[in-house]
């Protein structure tokens, strides 16, 4: 089991971002301390009044792990997780490639339908056509990966004999999957290399427009139907599944690290293999004695 930092997000419209650290300081004590990834979220467009009720403010992902990428040599860097509807496929394709060439191949290409209906019509794009939008995403990104002259032609864009060159250094960038529903996990089985399932409770689950998961039986069958389902893909079972690790006892990692330790246990028995933390802190001194407490009792 792998452990990944989400970098901490700023609640409300009160506050910044970074005031959680310097990126390149967290980035650095992340890697120092045996953590194996990096993960920022985003909202370009986030309403007023979400985030005066509990929503989040996020730095561009593709931005701040670029940053993170030049600033360390190890961590792999996630999306967690990008709207893949938000863009046209071909820019967010490049904007994939571009990010693992530079990193020598660490991008993990975490993706989602999308939930707030606001930014999607302060973007101009059809929330009612998310889900198509977002196969067309999966469709076009292998052939513009390829680095082979292709063709596509989807709903509002039509690709004819482009190349799109460089091509990234993994082949393919890792595609992670967000989402509880039916859909998500087909999409993970069928077309990806690993699943984000939703944790968080039944208030955030509505939020993001997605079915509750219950107890840890629950997510085990899950991971064990995605697996099913891309063995009879013909695709083998290995697929990464990604849970975000959310107690309140966290907040001080090295107590109680028996407890953690066996939920750590439960989780990878489950079929988990990268865990996310953060935390919220507000400054940068907090952040980095966190990394450094919960890299050194668990990670390291």
């Amino acid at each position: 089991m792998r452990f990944l930092f989400h970098y901490p997000e700023a609640h409300g419209p009160d506050g910044d971002l970074l005031d959680a650290g310097p990126l390149t300081e967290v980035a650095r004590a992340a890697e120092e301390f045996g953590f194996s990834g990096l993960s920022f979220s985003e909202h370009p467009s986030p309403g007023a009044r979400w985030l005066n009720h509990g929503g989040h403010q996020t730095l561009d992902p593709f931005v701040a792990l670029s940053h993170a990428a030049a600033v360390t040599s190890r961590l792999r860097l996630l999306t967690y997780l990008a709207v893949a509807p938000y863009r046209n496929p071909l820019l967010l394709a490049k904007q994939a490639a571009t990010l693992d060439r530079l990193s020598g191949g660490r991008l993990v290409l975490g993706l989602g339908a999308g939930y707030l209906k606001g930014e999607f019509h302060a973007l101009g794009v059809d929330f009612d056509e998310r889900n198509a939008l977002f196969d067309e995403v999966l469709d076009v990104l292998p052939l513009h990966w390829s680095g082979e002259p292709f063709s596509y032609e989807g709903r509002h864009f039509n690709v004819r004999e482009a190349q799109a060159l460089p091509r990234p250094a993994q082949q393919p960038i890792p595609v992670w999957i967000g989402g509880n529903s039916r859909l998500s996990r087909r999409r993970a089985a069928e077309r990806a290399q690993g699943w984000m399932p939703m944790s968080g409770g039944a208030e955030l689950s509505a939020t993001a427009r997605t079915p509750t998961l219950g107890p840890l039986s629950e997510l085990a069958g899950a991971i064990g139907e995605v697996r099913d389902a891309m063995a009879a893909a013909g695709r083998g079972d290995s697929v990464d599944v990604l849970h975000s690790y959310r107690d309140d006892g966290l907040t001080e990692p090295a107590l109680d690290a028996d407890r953690h330790r066996e939920a750590f246990a439960a989780l990878e028995k489950a079929g988990v293999t990268w865990v996310a933390v953060s935390c919220q802190h507000e400054s940068a001194a907090a952040t980095l004695e966190f990394l450094e407490a919960f890299g050194t009792t668990y990670a390291g």
